[in-house]
């Protein structure tokens, strides 16, 4: 197939770059769907854009459960592709959507019996913004097979050394949701105005399309693990497989965004303007780690394939080869945010205050971002060798600890909300040297000597 690059042989930087840049692409465009919603439900006001954004959280909670599934196929179909064994990577992909298609089922229904329960959470107080919340919810849990099987299928071509191809399809998806969104929320030509109901039901019909471009792309592949029975039953070796690799990072995912509403709840006592500055800013900051894990995914990808062909020289290459990119990308974004954090802030809220609370946020966030790429980088290499816990654990322990650290350095007697901004950037900064470090002691010294052998070999 064209678009698989073969990272078993060859140039190790050019392949990971021709790898990751496709990766990057589609982080973009998958982060760009809701920004669409909201730009447009913006323009309905600032009610529609709480009931959308409210339901959103179980969405995105929701795709914590996806990555079960898909780093276990993504890591189990690399690892098996690089060693020739195209059997066990069918078994690979037909139980990983298998059980996809399950979860997608049993969260959409969960989503749709408990509305109410998951809405009332929030305490909106406003009937109005809640009846929307429940539309936006119950449309998008009818779909959540859709959007749960396209990333899984996107982590099986990435695995299998493709990127190219989830990029060009996804990519369709997006277009469609931004037509197709102004017509069903505001009523264009034929089509009536149906408000928050119509941006729902352009992202379910936006993922439709993406997943049947997907079965129609796969259908045509000459690799024989896409060629799969789905009404087999699942088999439990390989199903605990998917699961041991998958479950440290869905749980690690699930807790982050918990971990996430309760920053977010610390920092609403400071104000409105105190959360737009974060959101915005979260938004600034995320160009450096979706380009960081974008490399990382890549890597994840070929140091699987490697591992599976028991090429450590080309591991060990790959890993201090990506580290160095990913590096300049951190420095790069650190000088950016801590010299031109203003300048960057001001064209999203042109607001005094906003622009001063929002350049300090930079400023801060700024100098963690070459460690918050080494730690990405890192993760990536742990995912591809199927180490997927340690990488977890770093950070569910040091994202944990940035929710008591916020609330202990918040208060008006010590940082305030600046405190809230160190937490953050104070613990990217050790999970990137812990986690690195642990990759250092637990996998590059104990295999130098494979590597010895393997070049006295060549």
């Amino acid at each position: 197939m064209k678009n698989r690059e073969d990272l078993v042989n060859g140039s190790i930087v050019k392949s990971l770059i021709k790898l990751s840049i496709p990766i990057m692409g589609t982080s973009f465009i998958q982060m760009a769907y809701n920004m669409i919603d909201m730009i447009w439900l913006g323009r309905l006001g600032s009610k529609a854009v709480a009931g959308v954004g409210t339901a959103s959280f179980f969405t995105w909670f929701g795709m914590s459960l996806v990555f079960v599934s898909k780093v276990g196929a993504e890591i189990g179909v690399a690892q098996s592709v690089g060693s020739g064994d195209e059997a066990s990577a069918k078994e690979y992909v037909k139980n990983s959507i298998q059980l996809n298609i399950i979860l997608g089922i049993v969260y959409g229904l969960f989503m749709i019996v408990f509305r109410k329960q998951l809405i009332g959470f929030f305490n909106l107080g406003d009937e109005e913004v809640i009846d929307m919340a429940y539309t936006f919810l119950v449309i998008i849990a009818v779909g959540t097979n859709f959007n749960f099987i396209n990333p899984l299928l996107t982590g099986i071509c990435n695995g299998g050394g493709d990127s190219k191809t989830p990029f060009k399809i996804n990519t369709l998806g997006l277009i469609f949701n931004i037509v197709a969104d102004p017509f069903l929320i505001f009523g264009i030509g034929p089509f009536p105005a149906l408000g928050v109901k119509g941006a729902a039901i352009a992202t379910v019909l936006a993922q439709v399309l993406v997943t049947i471009c997907f079965i129609y792309s796969l259908k045509n592949r000459t690799e024989t693990y896409f060629k799969v029975k789905l009404l087999k039953k699942l088999n439990p070796i390989y199903l605990k497989k998917i699961c041991k690799l998958g479950v440290p990072v869905s749980l690690q995912n699930g807790l982050f965004s918990f971990f996430a509403m309760c920053i977010a709840r610390v920092i609403s006592g400071y104000g409105p303007t105190a959360i737009a500055v974060q959101k915005v800013g979260a938004q600034i900051e995320a160009i450096s780690w979706m380009t960081a894990g974008g490399f990382s995914t890549a890597l994840s990808a070929f140091v699987g394939q490697n591992f599976g062909a028991n090429k450590w020289k080309r591991i060990y290459k790959g890993y201090y080869a990506t580290l160095g990119i990913a590096s300049c990308v951190g420095i790069i974004t650190t000088l950016l945010l801590v010299f031109g954090g203003g300048t960057i802030f001001k064209f999203f809220i042109p607001e005094s205050e906003a622009i001063r609370m929002g350049t300090v946020y930079l400023i801060i966030l700024g100098y963690s971002q070459l460690f918050m790429c080494i730690e990405i980088t890192t993760t990536g290499a742990f995912n591809g060798l199927g180490k997927t816990i340690y990488p977890s654990i770093v950070s569910i322990i040091f994202t944990g600890l940035r929710v008591p650290a916020a609330i202990y350095l918040a208060t008006p007697d010590r940082l305030g909300l600046n405190g809230v901004w160190w937490s953050i950037s104070l613990s990217s900064v050790l999970k990137g040297v812990i986690l690195t470090s642990l990759f250092a002691f637990m996998v590059l010294l104990p295999n130098k000597k494979r590597l010895i052998e393997e070049s006295s070999a060549n």
